[in-house]
């Protein structure tokens, strides 16, 4: 039996705005680093490149049998529900034998808590 290799999308909306997408690549280029997965691409739903389509043939290529997509996302709406899970559908149609899952987004982990009072206290004068 072969082991299962996986593959990790981190995906976000797409902007038109240069720095908005720079930044989906630097938070993928620090999930590399601190990550336990090898095979880690990025991706924007749209408005931008890499696509979903691109990034999910790049992990195949790199030899992923399994990918799973990360939103990079807040809430859970309909881009996790519906947008996504359509455009991977889509990118898995000509690799059959790859398996595939969406993730759930940040959603009200507590890590996204302790941000709130770090961001908080960032724009506060020292007391």
């Amino acid at each position: 039996m072969t082991a299962k290799v996986t593959g990790i999308i981190i995906v976000d909306h797409g902007s038109r705005r240069a720095e908005s997408n720079a930044m989906l690549l630097a938070a993928t280029e620090r999930y590399i680093e601190i990550g336990p997965y090898a095979i880690v691409e990025p991706a924007h739903m749209e408005l931008a490149q890499p696509d979903i389509a691109t990034a999910f043939e790049r992990c195949v290529k790199r030899g992923a049998t399994q990918v799973v997509v990360f939103p990079y996302f807040l809430s859970p709406g309909r881009h996790w529900k519906q947008d996504i899970p359509q455009l991977v559908a889509t990118a898995a149609e000509s690799h059959p034998s790859i398996v595939w899952s969406i993730a759930a987004p940040f959603g009200l982990h507590e890590g996204m808590l302790q941000i709130i009072t770090e961001r908080i206290s960032e724009v506060l004068p020292d007391e």
